[in-house]
């Protein structure tokens, strides 16, 4: 018999990007999980692909790392799905807003959609 996962939550998404922990957010991901990332510089004809945990650790971590405060302002969870929205400020006032809408699969992301947009 296998443990079951625990399904990621709200207040596991909220802790992990608030204290820039982006290994810990990584490990909310399956291993085959694809996140698509739509802004600006990324069409929706034309997104941001991030396919796998390994390449969706290394885009957490760049953002992690960034001098910046990250805060999950709402959360909402029900079955297996999750949206939250994030607000980042850079130490010089810029902004950055991200909605995300999340599938899970086995209590991990499988499929994540982000939308962007930040003070230019």
């Amino acid at each position: 018999m296998t443990a079951k996962t625990r399904a990621v939550t709200c207040a596991d998404i909220k802790h992990a990007i608030e204290t820039r922990d982006g290994r810990m957010l990584a490990n909310f991901y399956s291993d085959d999980a694809h996140v698509r990332i739509v802004d600006r510089n990324n069409t929706p004809s034309r997104p941001r692909e991030v396919k796998g945990k390994a390449a969706i650790s290394v885009f957490w971590s760049d953002i992690c790392s960034r001098v910046m405060t990250h805060q999950v302002d709402l959360c909402v969870a029900e079955g297996d799905r999750l949206a939250f929205s994030q607000a980042c400020t850079y130490p010089d006032g810029a902004r950055v807003l991200c909605l995300a809408i999340c599938e899970l699969k086995g209590g991990k992301i499988a499929r994540q959609t982000l939308v962007q947009a930040w003070d230019e």
